[in-house]
């Protein structure tokens, strides 16, 4: 965000400037200035142009405190992970979605509040904050089913927009990715490769993402006519070290086991690891696939087959549905949600490791 460098011959009293000291430079009234500085549409060209030669002469800077109280508008939102701090920064796809959201915002006037939220003592904190009405909106990032927050913000009328649903009637905003196609093409892959023994590590199944991504992996093999071995599930936390628990215990269960779809690039680390700790080689004997198409994936050894999904426009697009949501004062009992529920779709980049 750039603001106007003071210039000109500034303030008569060498303060700064006020806006009754535009409003008499451009030779218009101090309610004009204020429509032009809030961009209202009630200006003509030429006065508008007058005025905003005056800002600049004068390096008049609005007050956005006072703004902002005037409208009953704090101009700022608050991006809430509801998870511990190691997770957060472990993983890209965090950081993907704070690119994204500070892209969006980059030609507003709001300001951003990162906030992680790892227990129940921090989780108090940021009620207590929130309901000081000390944000205009939430993004709410990782929500696991039985988490407390999307009630507290509908019950403090706080707009909110979900990053993935807690299920799949969720009532309120949200901007997801299509899970169920993005595993059920990962899992096909490995079937045209000729794998028959696929095993998949699955993230917390508290999270709908992840339960919809064991679903496309069960839909792909019942397209084949392979059987769903549960076996051949072995659930993890979406870390690296769940990634090597969980591949561990399905060599231990399914050691014929020949193809692993792996719900995260993190995970697929883990398991990675495991495998050649065991002797196994990659593709070979195991093909490997995982979920993001994160950075990692183009680290690894091999090169990880990742399904592609755009985090970075996920997080573009909650702005954006935050934002109208915020522009939408009604209460949240009664705030409509039609269009403000977003599937972005996912891509299979195959890589040396399948």
């Amino acid at each position: 965000m750039v603001t106007r460098g003071i210039r000109g011959q500034g303030s008569r009293s060498g303060g700064r400037p006020t806006l009754e000291e535009v409003a008499a430079r451009a030779g218009v009234g101090r309610g004009t200035v204020s429509r032009v500085v809030n961009g209202s549409p009630r200006v003509s060209e030429e006065t508008r142009a007058a005025v905003e030669a005056a800002v600049d002469e004068l390096g008049y800077v609005p007050n956005r405190a006072a703004r902002a109280l005037a409208a009953n508008r704090t101009d700022a939102i608050a991006l809430v992970v509801p998870e511990v701090e190691s997770r957060f920064f472990a993983e890209p796809y965090f950081s993907d979605i704070v690119r994204g959201v500070g892209a969006a915002l980059d030609s507003t006037e709001m300001q951003l509040l990162l906030t992680i939220v790892g227990n129940d003592r921090e989780r108090s904190r940021l009620a207590r904050y929130l309901a000081g009405n000390r944000v205009d909106g939430v993004l709410l990032v990782s929500v696991h089913a039985d988490d407390p927050l999307p009630e507290l913000l509908v019950q403090l009328d706080i707009p909110v927009v979900l990053s993935g649903r807690r299920s799949e009637n969720e009532p309120l905003a949200w901007v997801d990715a299509d899970n169920v196609a993005g595993a059920r093409s990962a899992v096909s892959h490995l079937i045209a490769r000729g794998r028959r023994t696929i095993a998949t590590i699955t993230g917390l199944l508290d999270v709908y993402g992840a339960q919809c991504r064991l679903d496309g992996y069960r839909q792909a093999l019942a397209a084949a006519g392979l059987d769903a071995d549960e076996g051949l599930v072995a659930p993890a936390d979406f870390t690296e070290e769940g990634g090597r628990r969980a591949m561990t215990e399905l060599l231990e269960r399914r050691p014929q086991l020949d193809a692993v779809f792996v719900a995260s690039d993190v995970m697929a680390v883990g398991a990675r690891q495991v495998l050649r700790e065991r002797g196994r080689t990659v593709p070979d004997d195991v093909a490997l696939v995982g979920f993001d198409d994160s950075a990692i994936a183009h680290r690894m050894d091999p090169p990880l087959t990742s399904v592609h999904w755009p985090i970075e426009e996920m997080g573009r697009e909650m702005t954006r549905v935050l934002l109208a949501e915020i522009a939408d004062r009604r209460p949240a009992t009664t705030r409509g949600t039609k269009g403000r529920q977003i599937v972005l779709p996912t891509k299979l980049i195959p890589r040396a490791s399948s």
